[in-house]
């Protein structure tokens, strides 16, 4: 949402500045040790040095699905759950949403689910796949 500033003028009128918005930060949010280098994701310790000195920082690219299943526990309707690894070299459990569960492969490029970090009742991560592109060849990358 953009800004609007008013500066006062001689005559008691203000003049209307339009500030641009902030941009949204990309990537995805993880822990960094500030001790041993660390990467992690909702942590409160350390895995390696069990230091509480993490530092917040964004992963720089997509994530790789590096397991996938469908389970039906719970709730009775088909569900993914897969573990992400991001090009930091952290794992997050998640869930893939946008796409029917059976279709989620290993080896599959995901971003975080647009509108959402995570599920507002259950905590969990969600992810979306991403969009793959068409070359001149005809070859989807």
């Amino acid at each position: 949402m953009a800004g609007v500033s008013a500066s006062a003028t001689g005559t008691g009128f203000g003049i209307g500045v339009i500030t641009p918005p902030e941009p949204e930060p990309t990537g995805f949010a993880y822990q960094r040790c500030k001790w041993c280098g660390t990467p992690s994701f909702r942590r409160l310790l350390c895995p390696v040095c069990a230091s509480s000195d993490l530092e917040t920082e964004r992963s720089a690219g997509p994530g790789i699905v590096v397991q996938s299943r469908v389970v039906h526990r719970g709730t009775g309707v088909a569900r993914n759950e897969s573990l992400v690894r991001f090009p930091e070299d952290f794992v997050v459990p998640c869930r893939i949403v946008g796409t029917p569960p059976h279709l989620v492969w290993v080896g599959a490029d995901v971003r975080p689910a647009r509108g959402a970090d995570a599920d507002s009742v259950t905590g969990e991560v969600l992810f979306e796949l991403c969009d793959r592109t068409t070359d001149d060849d005809g070859l989807r990358r």
